[in-house]
């Protein structure tokens, strides 16, 4: 379907004829010497001023058309095509420290495998947010920034491996870097006026130790965290027997608390499964598709035209006659 985008500017089609009937008519040029004989010699020796030549005239009305033929600007109007409105801004931090390659959660799969298999069919589930990905061990590291195209984020949490962070768990850094991405990202947005639909931004922190490296604190990171309104999900994992597990489930509650969130226990397949089903519940997508017509301009052949039309309209001009 063709659209004029400007049509109003259609108004601007009868200038020349209004501009050729207002000018006043052109003086003729005074003699610098006068000569009584002069009128005689001008007749029999002066060959008559041709007349414009029709096509001249034929080619500035072609050239002021194809002006006006893209002043309106037409565009080409595709099919509309469903596009994923942005929902909310969530990142998962992920322990990949040594003590994620226990294997109690199930059968003989380390608790990595377990954590990337059920966290990878939750990203799939989060049609139209934005989802990142980081994973902390001694240091954090950012392996996803924010991204719509879901599949890519699953494939780089389906890449992370045990011990790649280092072997220590750094619980307030991997807060801290997402506090910092996040508001990278929300500059960014800014800056490109693109407004998410709920504005809402949410960190799921899984872990299976106690926080033993890192240069921030978790408690004070998390409080950083709910003074720039991040919500942060909290997930203990393996452990099914609490005398051999590490875990620091009362400073997870604390980060939970503090941002306005929840925690966890996931001591198996099933319990973890249960905990992303419940973020989807608590945290629902905006599964919602918004639905745009594609356009391509198309103002650019006629004022090209236009513009190469206009080279001989230039140099073909007619002789001046004195």
């Amino acid at each position: 379907m063709i659209h004029f985008e400007w049509p109003w500017m259609l108004l601007a089609a009868p200038l020349p004829w209004l501009v050729a009937r207002g000018l006043p008519p052109a003086r003729p040029y005074a003699a610098a010497l006068f000569l009584p004989f002069a009128a005689q010699v001008a007749e029999r020796s002066a060959p008559a001023a041709p007349r414009a030549a029709r096509w001249r005239v034929g080619l500035f009305a072609l050239i002021w058309l194809l002006l006006m033929a893209a002043a309106v600007r037409p565009q080409w109007i595709g099919d509309p095509q469903p596009v994923a409105s942005t929902g909310r801004r969530l990142l998962l931090a992920i322990d990949v420290s040594g003590s994620m390659a226990a294997r109690d959660m199930a059968g003989r799969a380390s608790r990595l495998e377990v954590v990337k298999q059920l966290a990878g069919e939750f990203i799939r589930r989060r049609h139209g947010d934005q989802v990142g990905l980081i994973l902390f061990g001694t240091r954090p590291y950012l392996q996803a920034p924010l991204s719509t195209d879901l599949d890519t984020v699953d494939q780089f949490l389906q890449e992370a491996t045990i011990g790649m962070a280092g072997p220590a768990t750094a619980l307030g850094d991997a807060i801290g870097l997402a506090l910092k991405r996040l508001h990278i990202d929300h500059d960014r947005d800014t800056a490109q006026r693109r407004v998410s639909t709920t504005g809402e931004t949410v960190l799921v922190l899984l872990t299976d130790g106690s926080s033993n490296a890192g240069e921030m604190p978790p408690v004070p990171a998390a409080k950083l965290a709910a003074a720039s309104r991040l919500r942060i999900y909290t997930i203990g994992v393996g452990g099914g027997g609490d005398e051999d597990s590490d875990l620091d489930e009362a400073t997870l509650k604390t980060i939970a608390t503090e941002t306005g969130g929840a925690y966890f226990r996931a001591t198996d397949a099933a319990a973890l499964q249960q905990a992303y089903a419940r973020m989807d519940r608590l945290e629902p997508a905006a599964a919602d598709d918004r639905w745009v017509n594609p356009s391509d301009e198309w103002f650019v052949w006629p004022l090209a035209l236009a513009l190469l039309l206009s080279l001989p309209a230039a140099v073909l001009r007619e002789p001046r006659w004195t």
